[in-house]
């Protein structure tokens, strides 16, 4: 049985409060979305057993509201400060460092990172339409969601099939 890594961009941020590109808060609508895709997280029956996010507060505040969405079924969140503005070699020894037990990784981040980074590991087995979608726009909140078939340490690139990908519309 494959294991589902759940790639999410934060959702829709606003203003810094300091000034500083690290503590921009999400913008009402960013709380909208967040809200959205822990719905559409119920709904697909994603359950993540493991949250990784970046220390921003605008992926803590998504990964808050994903939560309020998925109560008691969602993971307790690590905060990662290696996901902050990270490039896909980075987010990628993150991933790699998953248990074994764990069969749905759930991963905020940011751009560009969480889009190369989905590039280089979408499989020649993915829908081709859903990589160029992907390749084309990552909207604020848009998620990617891969099967993996091979155990989390070992993911290198080209190795995990895209099965969706979503953006929350609200």
């Amino acid at each position: 049985m494959p294991k589902t890594l759940l790639f999410l961009r934060h959702a829709e941020a606003g203003q810094s409060f300091t000034g500083e590109d690290h503590s921009r808060t999400l913008s009402g609508h960013g709380e909208q979305q967040a809200r959205a895709v822990g719905r559409w997280l119920v709904e697909s029956r994603y359950w993540p057993e493991m949250t990784v996010v970046s220390d921003a507060m605008r992926t803590r505040q998504t990964c808050i509201w994903i939560g309020s969405v998925l109560g008691e079924k969602g993971a307790t969140p690590g905060l990662e400060s290696r996901l902050y503005l990270a490039s896909a070699r980075q987010m990628l020894s993150v991933i790699n460092e998953t248990p074994e037990t764990v069969q749905t990784l759930l991963v905020i981040a940011h751009m560009p990172g969480v889009q190369d980074l989905s590039m280089e590991l979408a499989s020649v087995d993915s829908d081709e339409e859903t990589v160029l979608s992907m390749a084309e726009f990552w909207p604020p909140a848009g998620c990617a969601v891969f099967a993996v078939d091979k155990p989390w340490v070992e993911l290198d690139g080209r190795d995990a099939r895209l099965v969706e990908f979503v953006s929350a519309e609200v």
